[in-house]
């Protein structure tokens, strides 16, 4: 062993001891051994950002704006509507939104499939009365397992195919991953189909910020345009669609006021309606139903050309100009360039029009404006902004054109008419060109930490495959394997991967271990391909801890869950893959060197 080559496991050593001690985030950990890599020495300066740019991030990137594109198109809760109020039970829930959460990963990055299926999952747990904790997981563990089955569906997918092209010239192509990935994904939810009830059954979910400002009812007003439909245009028909999550709490038509209407009352065209609910069942039913907030069409004010125009939360101060006045009365558009969508009223229901509510100091808005003028408008009125969180009331909603955009990026990629990074990187800016989702919402359905992880990680885990380590391990991995059959070195090459992935991150174990297995394959004579793809499934296979990967860490608080409770149901799947996989991956990949 070279200076250079010690060196260089020490640097990769300490990182993975940090990623297991947990001691510091890993992001900060991967950013933290890049620094100290280029001030060693051991990553050239010209070469230590490389990672920043290198295709890997540009596509996880790219994969997660589609997600949050199709997210927001609201799509999926459209085709899900006819199939939720069908599963009543565990037995059916777990395996069918396990099901459809794996085949979402397959067009999308897994977690983004699995955000997407969470709200209608957690609603229908709500509905029936099932422990979300015995959904959830199962969900997460459908994802991990989607995505294998496509180059886009995981990162380590991504990271393999890109290994692969620095090493043979050739990345793997959409769809290479397909046939172990189908197989895996089928074999896994019958799997979950009963073993699910492995799952505690008792948990209550963590709550979150989110979810704690979620639950204020707001009061908002909504008319009904002139050539509005929606079944029999009667008040149960709203109800129904909002599956009673909101009320309508009157109905007024030109002077007169019909409070708390029965659900027979039939809504006539210029109908001004007052609906109350929490704003995400608000947001939803006002999108299905295709009302018009009263107050949302009147232009607000924008400093620059550029400004978008956010809907944010605000609660009134205790020296606020508000208290006592209406909205009407201060003109808050035409003086503050505002726009008023809601207000909630802890312990009383509002039963006014907005623009006549005299307000009191607590109560909460929802406030509609420029970007840049949102800040000086609240400083002026006394109100402090809540927390930062998406808030949604009305709008525009593009239903079929991120699904559509997506599906054509993915077959451009697939006919090789474009690379897989500048396919998504150009789905993903159309959809924001197109309107179907705003820059704001693009940069927040980032995941920063992971993006900067895999990125510094990139010329950290470099240094060992270009100072000789990489083919150092393999003559020592050799000499451990020799004699022992092909499929046996595969397994244990799988099951490397599947153990490390939980305590490192599922992308540093690729970058880390891929290299390995290139060089293994080269000592004993086999194909490459089967060895990266043992990696590429064992790594995006972490069933055993909420830590390893970001779906897992999504369901944890939603879910109740403790750390054991991964391993009890996954530790058997993570098995049965073991078992399974090597001998499907030779089957497609052949060891035999070609």
């Amino acid at each position: 062993m070279t200076l250079q080559q010690g060196l260089s496991f020490a640097l990769v050593g300490a990182t993975v001891l940090c990623f297991v001690w947990g001691r510091w985030r890993y992001d900060l950990v991967a950013v933290g051994a890049l620094a100290v890599g280029v001030v060693s020495g051991l990553i050239p300066v010209k070469s230590a950002f490389e990672g920043f740019s290198n295709d890997i991030v540009i596509i996880i990137a790219s994969a997660l704006v589609l997600s949050a594109a199709v997210s927001r198109s609201g799509i999926v809760d459209t085709l899900m509507a006819p199939l939720l109020p069908r599963l009543k039970t565990a037995r059916s829930q777990a395996p069918v939104m396990a099901a459809i959460t794996a085949v979402l990963s397959m067009a999308t990055k897994n977690v983004g499939a699995l955000a997407l299926m969470m709200p209608s999952a957690l609603r229908m747990a709500r509905n029936t009365g099932v422990p979300p904790s015995r959904i959830l997981m199962p969900m997460s563990f459908g994802s991990l397992v989607g995505g294998l089955a496509v180059l886009v569906g995981t990162s380590p997918n991504i990271i393999v195919s890109e290994v692969r092209q620095e090493a043979l010239g050739k990345p793997f192509a959409m769809f290479d991953f397909m046939p172990v990935g189908a197989v895996l994904t089928v074999m896994a939810i019958a799997y979950l189909a009963f073993a699910y009830r492995l799952l505690p059954a008792g948990r209550e979910a963590a709550v979150d910020i989110d979810a704690a400002l979620a639950a204020n009812a707001y009061v908002t007003e909504v008319e009904i345009p002139d050539d509005w439909s929606f079944e029999q245009n009667r008040v149960g028909d709203l109800k129904r669609a909002a599956e009673d999550a909101v009320a309508v709490v009157a109905i007024l038509r030109g002077r007169e006021r019909i409070a708390s209407p029965h659900a027979a009352r039939k809504i006539r065209h210029g109908d001004v309606l007052l609906l109350e609910g929490q704003q995400q069942a608000l947001n939803e039913l006002i999108l299905k139903a295709r009302l018009r907030l009263s107050d949302a069409a009147r232009p607000v004010v924008m400093d620059e050309p550029t400004d978008e125009v956010r809907v944010v939360e605000a609660v009134i101060g205790a020296q606020s100009d508000l208290i006592g006045k209406t909205a009407k009365g201060l003109a808050l558009n035409e003086t503050y360039g505002v726009n008023l969508l809601g207000v909630s009223r802890a312990g009383y229901r509002l039963a006014g029009r907005l623009a006549t509510i005299r307000m009191k100091a607590g109560d909460i808005l929802v406030l509609q404006g420029g970007e840049q003028q949102l800040p000086g408008a609240l400083q002026a009125l006394g109100c402090l902004p809540l927390a930062e969180r998406e808030v949604r009331l009305g709008g525009v909603r593009h239903a079929l054109l991120p699904a559509a955009i997506l599906a054509g990026a993915m077959v451009l990629v697939a006919l090789g008419v474009l690379p897989v990074a500048a396919g998504f990187f150009a789905a993903a800016v159309l959809v924001v060109a197109m309107g179907a989702l705003r820059m704001r919402e693009a940069y927040a359905s980032l995941e920063a930490p992971v993006l900067v992880l895999v990125a510094a990680m990139i010329p950290v885990s470099d240094t060992i495959q270009k100072s000789g380590g990489t083919d150092l391990i393999a003559a020592w991995l050799s000499g451990a394997f020799d004699g022992m059959p092909p499929l046996l070195t595969l397994t244990a090459m799988m099951a490397v991967a599947m153990l490390a992935t939980p305590f490192l991150n599922n992308a540093a174990t690729v970058l880390i271990v891929a290299p390995i297995g290139l060089g293994l394959a080269e000592r004993l004579g086999l194909s490459p391909d089967p060895f990266l793809m043992a990696v590429a499934v064992g790594a995006g296979c972490d069933f055993l801890t909420p830590v390893g990967h970001q779906c897992n860490t999504l369901v944890l608080g939603p879910g109740g869950y403790r750390f054991g409770d991964y391993a009890r149901l996954g530790a058997p799947l993570s098995l049965l893959i073991l078992l399974t996989a090597p001998g499907l991956i030779a089957l497609v990949w052949p060891l035999a060197a070609r």
